[in-house]
């Protein structure tokens, strides 16, 4: 079994997605995944699967999720080392450490292109600075998230791909979460 990570699209997130974490776990318990837990409210999930957790896990899980809760959201599924990995990778340790509210990590569905990368950072029009590595977007928010003018969609553009993200609080919360999961017998 490998332990995995699970982050849902826009759930519970301006009155769109609507799904209350109990109905979240037993449905993956009813998918088959073992030992579900969430983490806040938002579509954060923490499992055991014989399954690699890889696109077609995440297609399947979106798939299940639209016919079984009428949920129609995009899954980012990682493995707990992929996931510890990545905040290893961290390319903004300082600002993890002064400002963890205003560090995003968004789980992209594939690696950017190096072009898409340079044309994003074209498009900042603010203090925002960005890092890929590997299948991840990391995303400093110096003046905060909310009045960015570098929002998701924006990003999802530039890169041709799907994404969704968690402050850097949640990541690691999520990490710790997986790393005792993987831990407990």
């Amino acid at each position: 079994m490998t332990t995995a990570i699970a982050l849902l699209r826009a759930v519970n997130v301006g009155g769109t997605g609507k799904i209350a974490m109990a109905e979240l776990k037993a449905f993956c318990e009813g998918f088959g995944l073992r030992n579900p837990r969430t983490l806040l409210q938002t579509g954060n999930l923490v499992f055991e699967t014989a399954d690699p957790p890889d696109g077609a896990l995440e297609a399947r899980l979106e798939s299940a999720a639209r016919e079984h809760l009428g949920l129609d959201t995009d899954f980012f599924v990682r493995s707990a080392a992929d996931w510890s990995a990545r905040l290893a990778a961290n390319p903004f340790p300082q600002e993890a450490a002064d400002d963890p509210g205003h560090l995003v990590l968004i789980a992209l569905k594939g690696e950017a292109k190096p072009d898409d990368i340079a044309a994003l950072r074209t498009a900042i029009k603010g203090r925002e600075r960005i890092a890929a590595v590997a299948d991840m977007l990391y995303v400093v928010y110096p003046d905060g998230i909310g009045p960015s003018k570098l929002t998701l969609p924006l990003i999802e553009k530039k890169l041709g791909l799907k994404g969704t993200g968690r402050n850097w609080n949640t990541a690691t919360k999520l990490g710790a979460l997986a790393v005792g999961a993987a831990s407990s017998p």
